[in-house]
């Protein structure tokens, strides 16, 4: 009897910190052996010629999730999470979004139900505090946190989200006392309704007013006053989203000043840029999301912010709204920036396209592609060795890319359902061929054969330790290295 259930054959194994030429051996699941010519497996998969990375990690996306607005974006579990797969992601992280006057518990019992439901991928669960009563911290954060959810996410912004930095302190001291990471969505609330009131008043409600609706510098400050915030109780936390070149430099002096933050930046930050939005007509709301998008000035820093380990991850920030009704233009045909829900699909392309950025365009090379998409998110998440690498006892969720297929993404409907992509007419090198999960192929040859509910829930306690904090070199001056401005 074969030892292995399956043998991947022949491919370029890639990890965080190696790449070499090797067989792999799967037996239940999971990674058991990797080496030179391996015995046959009960089955086999040749995979000369290829790349074989371990399956993406995406740590911040939105699927299937009620907004505070009333709206529900455009994906259901399953097709977002068919989305993730056919573009090499097999482990999301989403959000069970609790509302002002609702129970946590009862919450995350209604998204483990729809997850359990349709995922083809696995998953795990940030919890969204927008109401952080004593008796959600006291009575039902508890609970939760021993059935393996180990981080939350806040808001220093939005009507219906924001808390204030009294319930940011209790936030922070609920999850020191758990052991949790807290991940903050960090701009200044009082900037944004000042400047975008002012806006609207005048009439400039066109969708690129979107960008200076929410001021670089109101970044700047809620980041520090995050920082802050968890410096006093020595709390870990995760700066989401990072867009600017100065908000990016906030994190680096608090890293290196020893504080316990991290930060993470997507793909639309590292790709596209606010000029998107100033198109005909309402054709720009596509391109909202907040924070917004920014300079070609933001790239470059982004980027050496992820070269030197300022910001650890990139995520997709899957956020799908239509451009109907349903999402989009909900308040009419013709809606300013303020009524336009926040958010682009990406959780599909967010791998081809920084493969793309990172190793075809000779950016930053394979293995730190890796770091950045699957290994780093996973440990800072609680989910390494299990995910998020290659090696012996780890769940076996590979992809196998073709690093020289070359895919002009068209802008016509994709798995998602939000009809439309914010890279459409790009040209990437590298594409997904195979994905595996736990072993089993759920993409073969770019067609998805995973089915709803094969998807695991994955519990979780801490991780984040496991990811240093210190100063990265050389000194981060964005005004003098990248030309970028406060407003």
């Amino acid at each position: 009897m074969s030892p292995f259930d399956l043998v991947i054959r022949g491919g370029t194994v890639v990890t965080a910190t190696d790449l070499y030429a090797a067989d792999i051996g799967v037996r239940d699941g999971r990674i058991v052996a990797i080496g030179e010519d391996l015995p046959a497996g009960r089955e086999e998969l040749d995979a000369r010629g290829l790349l074989v990375l371990p399956g993406g990690v995406d740590s911040h996306c939105h699927i299937e999730q009620l907004a505070a607005t009333g709206l529900v974006n455009a994906d259901t579990f399953e097709t977002a999470t068919a989305s993730a797969a056919l573009g090499g992601t097999t482990t999301v992280i989403p959000f069970v979004a609790q509302h002002v006057g609702t129970s946590l518990a009862a919450v995350a019992e209604d998204y483990h139900r729809r997850a359990e439901r349709g995922a083809i991928v696995d998953y795990a669960f940030h919890l969204i505090l927008a109401d952080p009563r004593p008796e959600i911290l006291k009575d039902e954060l508890p609970p939760l946190v021993r059935a393996g959810h180990a981080s939350l996410k806040v808001f220093l912004t939005y009507d219906r989200l924001v808390i204030d930095d009294e319930q940011l302190l209790d936030v922070l001291e609920a999850a020191r006392s758990h052991g949790l990471m807290v991940c903050v969505h960090a701009e200044n609330h009082g900037m944004i309704r000042w400047m975008g009131r002012r806006l609207v008043e005048r009439g400039f409600t066109h969708p690129r007013f979107h960008v200076p609706s929410h001021p670089r510098i109101g970044e700047v400050e809620a980041i520090h006053r995050a920082i802050a915030c968890a410096a006093l109780l020595d709390q870990p936390i995760m700066i989401f989203h990072v867009s600017t070149a100065e908000g990016a430099a906030t994190i680096h002096r608090a890293r290196g000043e020893g504080r316990k933050v991290w930060g993470e930046t997507c793909t639309q930050y590292l790709t596209l840029t606010s000029a998107e939005l100033d198109r005909p007509g309402i054709e720009g709301a596509k391109w909202i999301c907040s924070p917004p998008l920014r300079d070609p000035a933001d790239q470059e820093a982004l980027w050496w912010a992820l070269e030197v380990g300022t910001l650890q991850c990139v995520s997709s920030d899957h956020a799908p709204y239509r451009m109907d009704a349903t999402g989009k233009l909900a308040k009419g045909p013709n809606p300013s920036f303020k009524e336009i829900a926040n958010g682009m699909p990406g959780l599909e392309l967010r791998l081809p396209v920084l493969f793309d950025a990172m190793v075809s365009r000779g950016r930053l090379g394979l293995k730190k592609f890796v770091e950045l998409t699957a290994t780093a998110p996973a440990a800072i998440y609680g989910l390494h060795p299990r995910k998020g690498t290659i090696a012996p006892g780890s769940d076996a969720d590979l992809v196998l890319w073709d690093a020289e297929r070359k895919v002009t993404i068209e802008d016509a409907p994709r798995t998602d359902r939000a009809g439309y992509t914010p890279y459409a007419g790009r040209t990437v090198k590298g594409w997904p061929r195979h994905v595996l999960l736990r072993g089993r192929p759920i993409v073969r040859d770019g067609t998805l054969l995973g089915t709803p509910g094969e998807g695991r829930f994955l519990p979780r306690r801490g991780g984040w330790a496991a990811v240093p904090t210190g100063r990265p070199a050389p000194e981060f001056d964005p005004a003098r290295n990248f030309g970028a401005r406060l407003w």
